[in-house]
């Protein structure tokens, strides 16, 4: 249960659950295991996967986007865009499918700690039902899609009788059909990210407390705020007596490339820290703080401290029910290249480094030294040869993991668990992660100009195009922010 991360976000969208690293972990126990999951692989997923959007652009284009043929190339997005919002409006079929019991993966992109036992699948419903879709250019991704995407989860038959069923209600539902002997529970992102899909700082009060994602208007939690609710949730899971319940920590929201650190001497921060923060599309000479959104280095420090906070109640909350947390926080920051930092922890695995080297593909990814050459870093293409020069953790919408981000993830999950006595009949399936980054085996040749391709979606200067008021890739960013007017 929990938010993108566990339902397997990447690239702007929920697009196919198999990747998420629960599906990554159902695979390693043993074949007969069943991992029950919903499907967003139509329409290239919602709200959009850019990486089909991405490939869709070059059989039409070509493999460069310029001046000349922009305007085509953004009316090829705009009617793509359209279609896409019509199907996961549902316009051109209805979404919901014939099933009574609860998926096993309940996890819900957009989800903040208190959504879990607040937002159903009638409050979906009555929400979207009074907040009616639209086409406009300010709008060109699906409206109301996180609530689109809760609807399907909670309650795919849409059905009356299973309409007020929560995330918490739904894995009591499944303790009590069989029981549940392992529950990871990958929740709290949500509760900071806003600061950096919005680049604002928006601390919590105490009417975004117990309240649902339209309501709150905060960007940040206070520790405090996120200590109260945590509890409440972990209450309501530890009353359900479930074997064992698997808690992560929480990355720093500085990490992920959606927002990129600049200095404005073009020089590397010696501990860990940037002037400024401003968007990935955004290139270093050509950012100007008078101009762009950005947050500081003293925000970015306030940033990774409350990170910090929410870490330890993690800790301790967690303690006291008798949870097990997963380091997912620390092998992140390990594996964070532009921090400088050492760290005492190898963040990628051998058998990982072995997949990477045997397999054609991505064998360059690997040094004379034997060590990965892939990093936190925004995705970049050599331009002579094609092949990812940086990058591969990450996905294209610079918050989300790769498939391979997923797949270190569930081998972090998998080595507590076993430690745990969980059992696992083989290890990881790397290449089969590997090769369903097609990002890095197969990149699309209109990655190559990296820096025309996030222009262009991003409809800055010359590339703006009349027929989109607000750009893909920063609705894409807002749709995480639990500020009500987005």
């Amino acid at each position: 249960m929990g938010d993108s991360m566990a339902q397997g976000f990447k690239n702007g969208g929920i697009y196919r659950t198999d990747l998420s690293f629960p599906a990554i972990l159902a695979r390693a126990m043993n074949d007969e295991i069943q991992f029950d999951m919903p499907s967003f692989s139509a329409q290239a997923g919602i709200p959009i996967n850019m990486e089909v959007l991405i490939r869709g652009l070059e059989e039409e284009m070509g493999s460069e986007i310029t001046l000349w043929n922009s305007v085509k190339a953004g009316r090829y997005v705009y009617q793509t865009l359209k279609r896409i919002k019509s199907y996961w409006e549902g316009q051109l079929k209805p979404l919901n499918i014939e099933r009574n019991t609860p998926f096993h993966n309940q996890g819900i992109w957009g989800f903040s700690i208190s959504d879990c036992w607040l937002i159903d699948e009638f409050h979906s419903r009555e929400y979207i039902r009074e907040n009616k879709g639209r086409y406009s250019v300010f709008n060109v991704l699906p409206d109301n899609a996180m609530y689109t995407t809760a609807r399907m989860v909670l309650n795919p038959s849409f059905k009356d009788e299973f309409k007020k069923r929560t995330m918490v209600d739904n894995v009591l539902q499944l303790q009590k059909d069989g029981g549940i002997e392992n529950l990871i529970i990958c929740i709290g992102h949500n509760n900071i990210v806003g600061a950096a899909t919005k680049l604002t700082i928006l601390m919590s009060e105490e009417s975004d407390l117990n309240a649902p994602y339209s309501k709150r208007k905060c960007t940040v939690f206070r520790p405090e705020h996120f200590q109260q609710e945590l509890r409440t949730l972990y209450r309501k899971i530890g009353r359900l007596k479930i074997k064992r319940v698997f808690v992560p920590t929480i990355p720093y929201v500085t990490i992920p490339p959606a927002i990129r650190g600049v200095n404005l001497d073009r020089s590397n921060p010696t501990d860990g820290y940037f002037d400024y923060y401003a968007r990935f599309w955004i290139w270093d000479e050509d950012f100007n703080p008078e101009n762009h959104p950005h947050l500081t280095r003293s925000d970015a420090i306030l940033l990774d401290q409350t990170v910090d906070q929410y870490n330890k109640i993690i800790q301790n909350l967690a303690e006291e029910f008798g949870f097990i947390v997963v380091p997912v926080g620390r092998y992140v920051r390990a594996a964070a290249r532009r921090r400088q930092q050492p760290d005492t922890i190898h963040p990628f695995p051998d058998e990982f480094t072995r997949a990477l080297k045997k397999n054609p593909k991505t064998s360059f990814l690997v040094d004379e030294n034997g060590r990965p050459r892939i990093s936190t870093d925004y995705l970049r293409i050599d331009d002579k040869t094609g092949k990812i020069d940086r990058g591969g953790i990450f996905s294209l919408d610079g918050l989300h993991p790769s498939t391979i981000g997923y797949g270190l993830i569930a081998n972090i999950y998998k080595m507590s668990m076993e430690k745990h006595g969980v059992k696992f009949d083989s290890s990881i399936d790397w290449d089969f992660v590997i090769n369903n980054e097609t990002l890095v085996t197969d990149p699309p040749l209109l990655m190559h100009d990296l820096r025309m391709l996030l222009r262009f979606l991003a409809f800055g200067r010359q590339e703006r195009l009349t027929m989109f008021g607000k750009s893909v890739l920063q609705q894409v960013l807002e749709a995480f922010s639990s500020r009500a007017e987005v």
